[in-house]
């Protein structure tokens, strides 16, 4: 290779695997995986190391199931990346938001191309999420953790929402986690705690990695079965407790440069 690195594996393991798997030339099947394969899938993708998520993606396409429910597996092993992250800072360039940024891309990008695009593009998005999930940091129990959904008792909407802001002022990740979690659980609407992310992604200093995971939480919420959605807004909540008041070189005391002169000149 021209810069002096060596060759990715992924050159020589997907064309093997689209060969292997009978995936060229051929339409995506239209099958829907249930809850239950989708867990199944995203598992394994998280925990079986590149190779073998890459494959059991592969063998997923090839048996009819559909781009857009495949991706759903692997949005949901991404977002254990943010989940499972045992310790350390989970904003900015982390494991987390950059592989569910990155899965994010690629699912939009598998729903406008040709169908042999979109096959090598979710065997990219599995490569990489495993990949990344070889890190023992994204070992961990998945939050909010047993202990920290008993102390969130409340059931009233607002109250919740109050604790988990408190929480992301505090950077405390796991409160922030269990609350959105409570909340969720409980039914309540999601659009005040999309607002309430949406002025933590805008005001700390992410440089722009805050505003593009929002945007993915949004778009996965959406598109996620209603069995997991309300993960990707856990993740949100843990990433704002991670970032709130700190740089993305992890020096306190800071705000998104230009927050506080925008908001003077809006009046916000």
């Amino acid at each position: 290779i021209a810069d002096g690195r060596p060759e990715s594996p992924l050159r020589t393991l997907v064309p093997k695997l689209i060969d292997q798997h009978g995936l060229l030339g051929r339409q995506p099947g239209e099958r829907k995986l249930d809850d239950v394969g989708v867990e199944e899938l995203s598992g394994l993708i998280f925990r079986s190391g590149k190779e073998k998520a890459t494959d059991a993606v592969a063998s997923a396409l090839a048996d009819g199931f559909s781009p857009e429910s495949v991706g759903e597996a692997i949005s949901l092993a991404a977002n254990l990346l943010v989940l499972r992250q045992v310790e350390g800072r989970a904003h900015g360039a982390s494991r987390g938001v950059h592989g569910s940024d990155a899965v994010n891309a690629w699912r939009n990008m598998v729903r406008v191309v040709s169908p042999d695009n979109a096959f090598i593009g979710l065997l990219v998005a599995a490569y990489h999420t495993a990949e990344y999930s070889a890190d023992p940091n994204v070992q961990g129990d998945p939050f909010p953790h047993d202990e920290h959904r008993e102390r969130m008792t409340e059931t009233d909407p607002a109250k919740l929402l109050g604790r988990a802001e408190a929480a992301i002022r505090e950077n405390d990740q796991v409160l922030a986690a269990a609350a959105v979690d409570r909340y969720g659980y409980l039914g309540h609407g999601a659009e005040p705690v999309f607002d309430l992310m949406l002025q933590f992604a805008v005001s700390e200093d992410g440089r722009l990695h805050a505003e593009k995971y929002f945007q993915t939480v949004v778009e996965e919420f959406a598109t996620s079965s209603p069995a997991f959605r309300w993960r990707q807004l856990v993740g949100s909540a843990r990433v704002s407790a991670s970032a709130y008041g700190y740089t993305v070189d992890d020096k306190p005391g800071f705000r998104a440069p230009g927050y506080e002169d925008a908001v003077r000149l809006l009046g916000a």
